[in-house]
């Protein structure tokens, strides 16, 4: 299906929404692209979409179960507050079956932590302040304190029969709400009681000395009034000091202080004191999950972690399998990263996976394979059109103005001047405002032209009309490159003396030929400039400046294809080879004069490329001095689709004589028989000269020699084994099993 044919990104965000609000958690989500910019236009839609499910959700919900407010009012949070001091919940298939649902998304760019030696524990860190941040901080260490056990926590939630959802803490069969208000208000009664009439005073005698017994009554009231008064203070200056240390020392400060306890985190494990920390997350939000009236799901969306080192990655996908570890984890994990750099990233770490084992272990951790599609015509035009638009509303940098300014203006030389020579200057200066008036508005009607050509560049690629979209990458950095290309290409061909100018739609095709075909175009303007420079040498017939690129690019794509694995890191910069055919074959059919101009002003290709495909093709051209054009010879994949007589027809257009011809129709010899013998044999059969064997092996088996000549000089086998054929370069040799 052609990519116009695809649908928007909407469609394939609502549906993975849709998803995620149905499958059960713990999910993990491989989120698979190989384009950043795309992972977050993707992940931008799910949010998007995902809050819109859940706000259709809560419309069709009914008044008795509609869910709570995000935003908690002041009665909200002091309810809540009541519930985390006073009760505990109660797991029933009600609440634990709700359809309202609420997503909390979590953005962990793992780029950001890279310095870290444990990437991982910064993701934990991040899960921790961020519910913070949307539950409260007062709230999740009052949960800490009132709520989490952590025996009980290792436990799985027990479902119970019946509607209520709470139930009140007891101390001695009376509720804990119950007793604390009665110790309360009788604190409150005798405090009152003590403030409004006070102790009562001892009778003093004449001599001076109070009443024994008397005394001794007074001292145990007011130790009962202290006691009384004394218990609940007690309590409350526990709580509050409680509740103090869970507020200053809270998730993520228990887990930096573990990463900084040595003997916690290489004897005692330090995985196991994150797994509790999430395993009180986890309990906390159920806890919500009861309270708000809806499920509650942690999306957490982990990006460039592609870019990071193969050992930090294999310890985040570590800290995912704790995640999924617990059956009752309400997490979502969307892991939005390139699969094939991941799992060359994981096949070298430390581990040692190869890559089968890196490919297993992503099996075992995603539960949810998502390869974002490419963008569709439409959508990479929209979105070229923006990146297009963004930069225009970008408003000139008034400081940089001086830069541009006239050789003489002031400004320019004011700070390197002294005064005597400023005053000569300002009579020149007088007497020069006409010359300057008139420079400044040519400047300005160039500005103008340039801008009006840039513009017309941009259009030719966003339009529909236009063939260019066609050929631009799903990458947005790759459209900004192209952009800011056009711009400066323009901008060169402006100020270059005597460049003629060229349509803005070739100029914009050039540049995206640049940007997605580095490697063939390099290796196009290589041969051209190669055949250059042998006329000069050897007076040969220049290369005709209307020969179009493709022409040149087939006449020496069999050298490239032969030094493939000496620039194979380059070659996979290129994009889709059949893209490169129809682009310069099709609809814009560069010539060779137009690529030595454009040349001149092509920013936007590496010219390390282009050195290095000079030397690998001047070292080759080093290990056959003699022939001029060695490689002139059939592709392999073209021999082997070769009729005998189309053999005989090859062998007569380079030379060979008709008797050999009558050779190869007489034991019929075709293409796959010349392939896949052994050269011996067929030296044998056609009973050549050695100078018409070299020509016919370089037609139709050329790169074979080398194999050829360590055969040849093998002593031969006493038993079957399997013979090397020779084979070029880069492809595997084709074996047969022979018995000598």
């Amino acid at each position: 299906m052609s990519t116009k044919d695809l649908p928007s990104d909407k469609i394939y965000a609502k549906a993975l929404s849709k998803t995620l609000t149905h499958v059960a958690s713990p999910l993990t989500v491989g989120l698979y692209s190989s384009c950043n910019s795309r992972i977050n236009m993707v992940l931008r839609n799910i949010e998007v979409e995902m809050e819109q499910e859940t706000k259709r959700r809560e419309r069709k919900s009914p008044g008795r179960s509609k869910p709570r407010p995000v935003q908690p009012s002041l009665c909200s949070t002091l309810a809540l507050i009541s519930r985390l001091l006073f009760y505990r919940p109660v797991w029933t298939e009600d609440n634990q079956h709700q359809k309202n649902v609420r997503f909390v998304f979590v953005r962990f760019s793992a780029w950001h932590f890279a310095g870290s030696d444990l990437l991982w524990a910064g993701l934990v860190m991040r899960l921790c302040v961020v519910l913070q941040q949307k539950f409260g901080k007062l709230q999740l260490g009052l949960y800490r304190m009132c709520q989490h056990d952590e025996e009980t926590a290792e436990h799985k939630k027990t479902i119970e029969d019946g509607i209520a959802n709470w139930r009140s803490k007891k101390i001695c069969c009376f509720p804990l709400w119950l007793v604390l208000a009665l110790i309360v208000t009788g604190a409150v009664v005798i405090l009152a009681l003590l403030i409004m009439f006070g102790f009562p005073k001892p009778e003093v005698e004449e001599d001076g000395n109070p009443e024994v017994e008397e005394n001794d009554g007074f001292g145990v009231l007011e130790g009962f009034a202290i006691a009384t008064l004394g218990l609940p203070a007690a309590g409350a200056v526990r709580f509050t000091f409680m509740l103090g240390k869970n507020l200053a020392f809270n998730q993520d400060f228990n887990i930096r202080s573990s990463m900084d306890n040595q003997k916690v985190s290489e004897k005692l494990g330090f995985m196991n004191e994150v797994r509790k920390e999430m395993k009180l997350l986890s309990r906390f939000i159920h806890f919500m999950e009861v309270f708000e009236r809806r499920r509650i799901r942690v999306v957490l969306e982990i990006t460039n972690l592609d870019r990071c080192t193969p050992k930090k990655i294999v310890g985040v996908l570590d800290a995912i399998n704790i995640l999924l570890s617990d059956e009752e984890s309400p997490f979502i994990s969307l892991l939005a990263v390139d699969p094939e750099v991941l799992v060359e990233q994981v096949d070298n770490a430390e581990c040692c996976y190869n890559q089968k084992e890196a490919f297993g272990f992503l099996d075992r951790i995603i539960t949810l394979p998502f390869t974002v599609p490419p963008l569709c015509d439409k959508s990479k035009r929209n979105v070229f059109l923006n990146i297009v638009r963004g930069q225009s509303e970008i408003p000139e940098v008034s400081p940089q103005k001086d830069d541009h300014m006239p050789l003489g203006s002031t400004k320019s030389s004011v700070c390197v001047e002294d005064e005597s020579s400023l005053n000569g200057k300002r009579l020149l200066e007088e007497t020069s405002v006409p010359l300057l008036a008139q420079t400044n508005k040519t400047e300005d009607l160039k500005d103008d032209e340039v801008e009006r050509m840039v513009q017309e560049a941009f259009q030719t690629v966003h339009q529909p009309t236009s063939l260019l979209h066609v050929y631009l990458s799903g990458n947005t950095m790759s459209m900004r490159r192209i952009i800011n290309s056009i711009r400066v290409t323009v901008v060169i061909m402006e100020e270059l003396p005597h460049f003629q100018c060229q349509p803005a739609e070739k100029v914009a095709a050039w540049v995206v030929l640049a940007d997605r075909w580095p490697c063939r175009l390099s290796w196009i303007l290589q041969c051209i400039e190669d055949t250059q420079q042998r006329k000069a040498i050897n007076q040969e017939v220049a290369m005709n400046s209307s020969m179009e690129l493709w022409d040149v690019f087939m006449k020496h794509r069999l050298e490239l294809h032969l030094m493939k694995e000496e620039v194979e890191d380059f070659l996979e910069r290129d994009g889709d080879p059949e893209l490169f055919e129809k682009f310069l074959r099709l609809d814009f059919r560069f010539t060779v004069g137009e690529a030595e101009r454009f040349d001149q002003c092509t920013v936007n290709l590496d010219l390390s490329i282009k050195r290095k495909l000079a030397r690998v093709r001047g070292s080759s051209k080093l290990k056959d001095p003699t022939q001029r054009n060695p490689f002139d010879a059939l592709p392999r994949r073209q021999v082997i689709h070769m009729s005998t007589d189309g053999i005989c027809e090859e062998m007569s257009r380079v030379g060979l004589s008709d008797k050999y011809a009558e050779v190869v129709k007489s034991n019929h010899l075709n293409g796959r028989a010349l392939l896949f013998n052994d050269h011996a044999d067929l030296k044998e059969v056609l009973q050549m000269t050695l100078g018409e064997w070299t020509t016919f092996k370089m037609t139709f088996l050329t790169g074979n020699s080398d194999t050829e000549g360590y055969e040849e000089s093998r002593p031969a086998p006493a038993q079957p084994c399997k013979a090397i054929c020779p084979s070029s370069p880069g492809h595997a040799a084709a074996c047969k099993t022979t018995n000598v």
